[in-house]
């Protein structure tokens, strides 16, 4: 694989996380991000043992969600559901934040969440990526904190969206933007030196890898991976 595509390759964190995926969709998944070298697949709970089995000895890196999609469990449950995924063999956690606890500003509330599964995923060589969910976070100034308060607290990675951030729109439809470039520019300005960013939701082509990373990603996630770097070998090379 021709350096420039492995570069954009290791930005990708191959997401597997749709609801009626089975386990045979995840031994197809995990075989597309072997193909591809990707970073990392990112998984739910339940899968993480397969996973970690289906990739041992790989480049890939096998990456859980927590409190995933819409962060409610209790801090509690976070820390546990995180320390099973690290004892399965997860390597990295993607957890969602409290939302509501955010939007409310009780922001020792989440300081303190987001301590609790950083110092376990910590204890365990795991890196952490704390997402915001910026379709329902939508003030800068809260934006602002909670990359203050990762920078603080030694997260590995902040982190826009879960992609099921659904908001009601006009029409009675719900959907979602995920990942934009001037909220990728604000956490990548707003974040410490030590702290990467990942894009999430919306990542669906070459340009839109292309472009998240000239805004400060260092990680995306993706469903569309094999199109991606097929483009990718189209334009750089093999």
């Amino acid at each position: 694989m021709k350096k420039e595509v492995l570069e954009l390759a290791k930005m990708i964190d191959h997401s597997i996380l749709h609801p009626t995926f089975t386990d045979d969709d995840l031994v197809r998944e995990c075989k597309v991000a072997l193909m591809h070298h990707v970073a990392s697949v990112c998984v739910k709970p339940y899968a993480v043992k397969q996973a970690a089995e289906l990739l041992r000895g790989s480049d890939v890196e096998v990456g859980c969600v927590i409190g995933f999609p819409h962060g409610n469990s209790s801090t509690e449950v976070k820390v546990v559901e995180t320390e099973r995924a690290c004892n399965d063999g997860a390597t990295e956690i993607d957890m969602v934040i409290n939302i509501g606890k955010a939007l409310g500003g009780d922001w020792a509330y989440v300081e303190q969440e987001i301590k609790a599964v950083t110092d376990v995923c910590h204890k365990n060589k795991a890196i952490v990526k704390v997402i915001f969910e910026t379709d329902y976070i939508t003030k800068i100034e809260d934006k602002i904190k909670l990359c203050e308060i990762c920078t603080q607290l030694g997260a590995d990675f902040v982190k826009t969206s879960t992609g099921y951030g659904f908001v009601k729109q006009a029409n009675g439809d719900y959907n979602y933007k995920g990942a934009t470039l001037a909220d990728l520019e604000l956490m990548r300005n707003h974040s410490g030196p030590k702290v990467q960013v990942k894009a999430a939701g919306g990542v669906r082509t070459l340009d839109d890898l292309l472009a998240v990373r000239a805004a400060g990603a260092t990680r995306s996630g993706a469903t569309a991976t094999a199109s991606i770097i097929n483009e990718a070998e189209k334009r750089f090379g093999k």
